[in-house]
C-alpha cells in the first residue's frame, strides 16, 4: 500500500461519494485529513468514521466559490499543522443539458464550483507549497474533460477546463516542487449520481442504462477511485505530473 505517513492533506467535498472516500483511503494510508464540505453533517461523518478507524481528521466548512472562506480554511490549516502537503480539489457538481437547454445561469454555477472552486483553493495552499519546494495537488476533472459526452455540455466545459488548469499549473510548477495531476472518472456509484438516477420514471433502467456506457458494464465505485488519488498523492508517483488519469471502465476507449 502506498504510503501518506506524516502527510497532511486536504480534500474538498469530503461528505460523501469520492471525496469521503478519498479522505478515509488517505487517513488509513497514515495522513492527517482535512475534511471540508458545505454540508458539516456529512463532513463530520466522515470524520467521525476516519477517527473510529484509528485515523486522524479535522473537519472544517467550505464553499469553495467564497474566497473569503479559502482564506479562512488556509489560515486555520497553517494554524493548526503549519502546512499543507496534499490538496485535493474534489468538490463539484453536474448538469443535465445540451446547448439547447442550458441556460446561461447554469453554466456559471458549474464554472462557480468547478472551475473558479479549483482556482479559489488552490491559490491559497500553492504559495505554501511553492517556498516548501514540496505539494500534490490532484483535481477530480471527469472523462467529459477528455470527450465529449452527450447532454453534458455546461459539465464537459468545466472539467475540460478543470484538465486545462491542472496541465498549465503542472507545467508552471514542476521545478518548484510542486505536482499537478488529474483523475478523470467515467460515471461512479455514489449518492449524487444514484439520487440523479431516481429522477426517471424507471430509476433501476435508467442505473442499468449508465452502467452499460462502461465497456465492463458497471460503474466505477468510489474507492476505486480513492485508490488512484492515493497513488498520485504519494511519493511513488514522484514522476508524474501534469496527467489526465482515465479511470472510466473502458468507457473512452473507442472514442
Amino acid at each position: 500500500m502506498f504510503s501518506l505517513q506524516n502527510k497532511i492533506s486536504l480534500v474538498t467535498g469530503a461528505g460523501s461519494g469520492i471525496g469521503a472516500s478519498i479522505a478515509e483511503t488517505f487517513a488509513a494510508a497514515g495522513a492527517w485529513v482535512f475534511v471540508t464540505d458545505r454540508d458539516a453533517t456529512a463532513g463530520q461523518e466522515t470524520v467521525t468514521r476516519i477517527r473510529a478507524t484509528g485515523g486522524d481528521a479535522e473537519f472544517i466548512s467550505l464553499d469553495v466559490t467564497k474566497e473569503s472562506e479559502c482564506e479562512a480554511v488556509a489560515q486555520a490549516v497553517q494554524g493548526s499543522r503549519q502546512r499543507l502537503d496534499i490538496l485535493v480539489n474534489n468538490a463539484g457538481v453536474g448538469h443535465v443539458g445540451t446547448m439547447l437547454t442550458t441556460t446561461g445561469a447554469d453554466l456559471d454555477r458549474l464554472y462557480s464550483i468547478n472551475v473558479r472552486g479549483v482556482f479559489n483553493v488552490t491559490k491559497v495552499f500553492l504559495p505554501g507549497m511553492v517556498a516548501r519546494k514540496y505539494g500534490v495537488i490532484v483535481n477530480l476533472a471527469s472523462i467529459g474533460g477528455v470527450v465529449g459526452v452527450r447532454d453534458r455540455l455546461a459539465y464537459c466545459a468545466s472539467k475540460f477546463a478543470v484538465a486545462g488548469l491542472t496541465k498549465a499549473m503542472a507545467l508552471d510548477h514542476a521545478l518548484d516542487g510542486v505536482r499537478v495531476n488529474c483523475i478523470c472518472p467515467g460515471r461512479v456509484e455514489t449518492p449524487f449520481v444514484t439520487g440523479w438516477l431516481k429522477k426517471y420514471s424507471d430509476p433501476e433502467k435508467a442505473f442499468r442504462d449508465a452502467a452499460a456506457t462502461q465497456a465492463v458494464g458497471r460503474m466505477g465505485k468510489p474507492e476505486e477511485i480513492a485508490a488512484a488519488a492515493l497513488y498520485l498523492a504519494s511519493d511513488e508517483s514522484a514522476f508524474v505530473t501534469g496527467v489526465e488519469f482515465i479511470i472510466d471502465g473502458g468507457f473512452s476507449a473507442g472514442k
